[in-house]
């Protein structure tokens, strides 16, 4: 299912336009009212550290950024709170993106989930710096459920990449 380096599968090249769709859907599943579910996860984060390993040349830190201030406004949390911690998770994600992609999706999954750990962290530290109350730890689930869901989510975003397996007569690849 997963085309890892060790896979003979070839994938078609994403287009932007369905990386831009799928950013923009993060954004508007962190933007429901979800605060009393804490087994969700930054959907956000999530797709940004998957389309960092798997496209890290269209996405990254200005990307993370940019997505972080929106998220920032839509939480009226502190102005750079999210930014700081999408810039994190997609440079270390970029960093990581080779050595991930050697290992099979529930590797993946155990690779990914100290970068989301490290997500809901610094969001903590900053919202701790102006003396917050700690959110207990029903706070850190949602990086657990992110791991679990990254084999779906892989399979998902990966779809429309998959060349058919019939092939033509008419086409040379």
């Amino acid at each position: 299912m997963q085309p890892t380096f060790s896979s003979s599968r070839i994938l078609q090249p994403v287009r932007p336009w369905f990386i831009l769709i799928s950013l923009l859907v993060a954004l508007v599943l962190n933007f429901l009212p979800t605060t009393a579910w804490p087994w969700l996860p930054d959907w956000v984060a999530l797709v940004i550290v998957f389309w960092s390993i798997h496209e890290p040349r269209r996405v990254g830190m200005g990307s993370g950024f940019i997505l972080g201030l929106a998220m920032d406004v839509a939480d009226s949390s502190l102005m750079g709170q999210h930014a700081l911690a999408y810039v994190l998770a997609s440079y270390a994600a970029t960093a990581l993106s080779r050595r991930i992609m050697w290992f099979p999706l529930g590797q993946q999954a155990l690779h990914i989930l100290p970068l989301l750990l490290v997500v809901q962290l610094v969001q903590f530290g900053v919202r701790a710096m102006p003396g917050v109350q700690m959110p207990g730890l029903s706070y850190f689930i949602g990086p657990f459920a992110g791991a679990l869901l990254w084999l779906p989510m892989t399979f998902i975003l990966l779809l429309p990449q998959y060349q058919p397996v019939e092939r033509d007569a008419n086409r040379p690849i």
